[in-house]
């Protein structure tokens, strides 16, 4: 069977379809129910959670496409962490295009661009999309080390899915 990606349906404006769609997300490699799984296991997840008075600024950098799901997520985050500040920053794509819109096609250049004076807070949170398979690496060949060095700031990789997203931000974070 054919499934249409999630930014098929990000572009037109509709709803991301419900997970039982996906029949098992058999190709979320190809973007196809990566929002709709990051929603649901957000929601999982977030249902599980007791908030604390933990205060913080963080920032998410993310695609036009994603941010704003992205923002959504952060700020249904704050009712259970209210003193963690997300900026989530959505960067353009001008390495490839602005008609390219998602994260994971984004490079260390357009980041350290669009970055560079902002309010990063304590850490800045990337998706793991963008780095290559097993590395450290952008489509750019810069390093996440290049992109800490640049922005001066340290950086945490956040997986896809709703737990990672929401750890990495409440500092529960594996570090790489």
């Amino acid at each position: 069977f054919v499934y249409g990606s999630d930014e098929w349906y990000l572009i037109a404006g509709l709803p991301v379809p419900d997970g039982d769609v996906y029949e098992g997300y058999g190709q979320i490699e190809n973007g196809v129910g990566m929002v709709r799984s990051l929603i649901d296991e957000f929601e999982d997840y977030y249902q599980t959670l007791k908030g604390d008075g933990t205060s913080k600024t963080v920032s998410i950098a993310t695609g036009v496409l994603a941010a704003p799901t992205i923002t959504q997520l952060a700020h249904r985050l704050r009712n259970k962490f209210a003193n963690i500040k997300v900026n989530v920053y959505t960067i353009i794509n001008d390495f490839f295009g602005h008609d390219i819109t998602v994260a994971g096609l984004l490079t260390g250049q357009d980041i350290i661009k669009q970055l560079t004076g902002k309010e990063l807070g304590e850490y800045l949170i990337l998706p793991g999309t963008l780095l290559r398979s097993g590395e450290e690496v952008l489509l750019d060949d810069y390093t996440l080390t290049d992109l800490e060095n640049a922005l001066n700031i340290k950086i945490r990789v956040a997986g896809s899915d709703g737990r990672s997203f929401i750890d990495t931000i409440i500092d529960k974070y594996e570090e790489r």
